[in-house]
């Protein structure tokens, strides 16, 4: 699937939950790492059940796959920086040695995410002491991520400090570019501001890692509506793969390659497995990949040639 040196994967998260652990309890990592490998993907993020390295990489070999990177929730407000670098410094480590080249961060001080909470009308915040010591402390860790040859890439995320696009304009603004850069999701940005353009634009030259995540807009609504947390709106059916929903990822891959984006495309669809079949939606995920995105990147290739 290499095109426009984009390298595509799937995350772990439609088929296991590491923050609902009983969610895909009994899907094991060969089943996980097996669909990945019949639905033509190049690899995944790291998810909190895979294991240790050794153990991973005669896994990812035995199919021809790789990591891509993996999730690091980051307290520096709440415990500070010495407590962050030590347990980064354990995080960047087991990247490396699964040959990963992003670390995705994002800071869970004050996070509702995980909590019954409306997810849409309580967003936390920080006061400009906490932002001037996560700026400083993000600039800290991304530093010692490229020491380990990784990249650090920020999630704004829903429900957490940094969500909507003034939040990561911010948070862009307050930190050196050679060493923290973007995560960009589209899902989590449309929910969270109704516009996933606006974002990509704005911030294209930091972006170093992205996600797809497509949105049922009516689902959205009514979740709004019912005043739901996050679990219960994506258990609801919120989010989904690429083409089962409202956003034009073909917008947003030709802004991509236009610009000369280079790296992983992750889809992530968080889903209650139960009811969304993991290989059924990887495999959907697939085609429209195929039909749509490169294909559509090979005319816009022609067209400047």
């Amino acid at each position: 699937m290499a095109k426009d040196g984009i390298l595509w994967g799937i995350a772990p998260i439609g088929w296991r939950n590491d923050d609902i652990p009983a969610i895909g309890a009994e899907t094991t990592l060969s089943h996980l790492l097996s669909d990945i490998c019949v639905a033509g993907f190049e690899g995944t993020e790291a998810g909190g059940f895979f294991p240790k390295p050794a153990i991973l990489n005669k896994e990812l070999k035995l199919r021809h796959l790789k990591i891509a990177g993996k999730w690091f929730s980051s307290y520096m407000i709440r415990d500070g920086l010495d407590a962050s670098i030590k347990a980064f410094k354990k995080h960047c480590q087991y990247l490396q040695d699964v040959d990963a080249s992003v670390a995705v961060v994002s800071e869970q001080t004050y996070s509702i995410q995980k909590k019954d909470i409306n997810i849409y009308q309580n967003q936390p915040s920080f006061t400009d002491e906490e932002w001037s010591h996560l700026l400083e402390g993000l600039n800290t860790l991304g530093q010692m991520a490229n020491t380990y040859n990784l990249k650090l890439v920020y999630h704004h995320h829903l429900g957490t400090g940094v969500q909507t696009l003034s939040d990561v304009t911010r948070l862009l603004a307050g930190t050196n570019p050679k060493y923290v850069h973007l995560l960009y999701d589209t899902g989590h940005i449309f929910v969270s501001d109704g516009d996933y353009v606006s974002l990509l634009k704005q911030h294209i030259d930091r972006i170093h890692h992205v996600h797809f995540k497509d949105v049922r807009k009516d689902v959205l609504e009514n979740c709004r509506k019912e005043k739901l947390s996050f679990f219960q709106s994506f258990l609801n059916g919120m989010f989904t793969v690429p083409g089962d929903g409202c956003i034009d990822f073909i917008e947003v891959y030709r802004l991509l390659i236009k610009h000369g984006y280079k790296g992983w495309i992750i889809i992530e669809a968080e889903q209650n497995p139960a009811i969304a079949h993991p290989l059924e939606y990887a495999l959907k995920a697939r085609q429209y990949i195929d039909e749509n995105l490169t294909i559509h990147s090979s005319i816009e290739q022609e067209k400047r040639a």
